[in-house]
């Protein structure tokens, strides 16, 4: 990837089009946001991969960021991150999540990537199909 400088931050020319990275939310994404994306659909993407080889396929993740925690100090870091994921199946069992959950911190790169570093908390439901 290679990024460029722009009036309002930086800009990378992507497969899917182009990615503004800018500290004004108006003229793209902040970089933080970026980061908790990253963690987010990666934990998803891990989720989805356990589950379909647990043979419990999963007809839909949703992941919501519950909650941001940034230092007031130490230029703004992430200091916390709350993921909730809501997972929906008719195959899902309720006692192998825990180990699910597990499993999907344990094989996430980007979950890897910040252990230590930010507070990642990790919670779920299982959903019914509507």
């Amino acid at each position: 990837m290679k990024f460029h400088m722009t009036e309002n931050g930086f800009d990378t020319e992507t497969e899917f089009g182009t990615l503004h990275i800018s500290s004004n939310e108006e003229k793209g994404f902040r970089p933080y946001q970026l980061m908790v994306a990253s963690i987010a659909a990666c934990g998803g993407g891990v989720m989805r991969k356990i589950l379909e080889k647990m043979r419990m396929p999963a007809d839909d993740i949703s992941i919501e960021v519950k909650e941001v925690v940034r230092s007031q100090e130490d230029a703004s870091r992430l200091e916390k991150i709350h993921l909730h994921f809501t997972i929906i199946g008719s195959a899902i069992k309720e006692e192998k999540m825990p180990r699910i959950m597990d499993l999907t911190e344990k094989n996430c790169s980007m979950l890897q990537s910040v252990i230590g570093c930010i507070d990642v908390v990790k919670t779920y439901e299982i959903g019914k199909l509507k």
